[in-house]
C-alpha cells in the first residue's frame, strides 16, 4: 500500500474517510458489505500507475467514516449525499468521473448513474445488476424484503438483518474475525442462509482456509476496524432496502 494517502474529508453532514494514490481522470472505487477501502487497495495502485486519480472511500457506517445512529440515515439518497459531495471535492468543475462498484457498492453506483449522471464518465460494477424497484406494482417491487422472505425463507441473510440489534447480538457472539472470514470466503452456491442462534451453520471455531488473495494480515486489517465500528452501520444499509 505504499504511496496511498489517507485524509478525511467533510461530504453531506459527515467526516468520510477516504484513500487515493496518483494523478489525473479520477476513478471512484465503492465497496461492499463487510468491507472497506482496503478491498480495492491492489487496484488503487495499478490505476495510479497507469495515470489516473484513484480514489476509495470507506462509505457512511464503515471503517474511519461517521456512522449515524438513526437506522434511515442509510438510504440512497443520504449515500449518493455523501458521494457526490466527494465528487466535488476530488473533481471540482463539474468534472465527470469514472466508477467502479461491488456489491453495496456497485447498488448505490447505479443510483449515483440515475440521480447524477452529469458527474459519472463511464461505470464498471461487480456483482449487483441494475434491479429497477418500483418500476411496476409486484409485490418484489414495492416490498423486496418480503419478496426475497417468500422466495429464500426467513433465515436469509437480508431477512435476518431487518430487525435492529438481533443480527449485531449473534455477530458479536460468533467474534468479528470469523464473521469476516465467513462473509469473505462464502464460496457455496445458493443463497446465504443464517438460522436463530446457528451462525453459518457450523461450529464459529472450525477452521476455515484462506483463498490465495486473501491473507491473515488482510483480515486482520478489517477485523480491527469492524471491532472499531460494529456492524450497524453497513448492516443499516439492509435495513432501508424497500425505502
Amino acid at each position: 500500500m505504499e504511496g496511498i494517502q489517507h485524509r478525511i474529508v467533510k461530504v453531506n453532514g459527515i467526516n468520510m474517510h477516504i484513500a487515493e494514490k496518483g494523478q489525473g481522470p479520477v476513478i471512484l472505487f465503492l465497496h461492499g458489505f463487510p468491507e472497506l477501502w482496503y478491498s480495492w487497495r491492489h487496484q488503487i495502485t495499478a490505476l495510479a500507475c497507469l495515470g489516473y486519480r484513484a480514489v476509495a472511500p470507506d462509505l457512511r457506517g464503515f471503517g474511519d467514516t461517521d456512522a449515524p445512529p438513526d437506522v434511515t440515515s442509510y438510504t440512497c439518497f443520504h449515500v449518493i449525499g455523501d458521494l457526490v459531495g466527494l465528487i466535488d471535492t476530488v473533481a471540482p468543475n463539474d468534472e465527470k468521473v469514472f466508477v467502479v462498484g461491488h456489491d453495496w457498492g456497485a447498488f448505490m453506483a447505479w443510483f449515483l448513474c440515475l440521480f447524477r449522471p452529469d458527474r459519472v464518465k463511464a461505470l464498471v460494477n461487480l456483482s449487483v445488476v441494475f434491479n429497477p424497484f418500483g418500476s411496476n406494482t409486484s409485490e418484489s417491487n414495492n416490498n423486496p424484503i418480503e419478496a426475497l422472505r417468500a422466495y429464500y425463507g426467513d433465515d436469509y441473510y437480508m431477512c435476518r438483518f431487518q430487525e435492529p440489534g438481533e443480527i449485531e447480538a449473534e455477530f458479536a457472539q460468533i467474534g468479528t474475525e470469523t464473521v469476516i472470514k465467513e462473509f469473505l470466503t462464502f464460496r457455496t452456491p445458493g443463497p446465504i442462509i443464517l438460522p436463530k442462534g446457528k451462525g453459518f451453520g457450523h461450529p464459529p471455531d472450525a477452521p476455515m482456509a484462506l483463498p490465495s488473495w486473501l491473507s491473515e494480515e488482510d483480515v486482520k486489517y478489517f477485523t480491527a476496524k469492524f471491532d472499531k465500528k460494529g456492524f450497524t452501520g453497513g448492516i443499516n444499509y439492509y435495513r432501508n432496502i424497500n425505502l
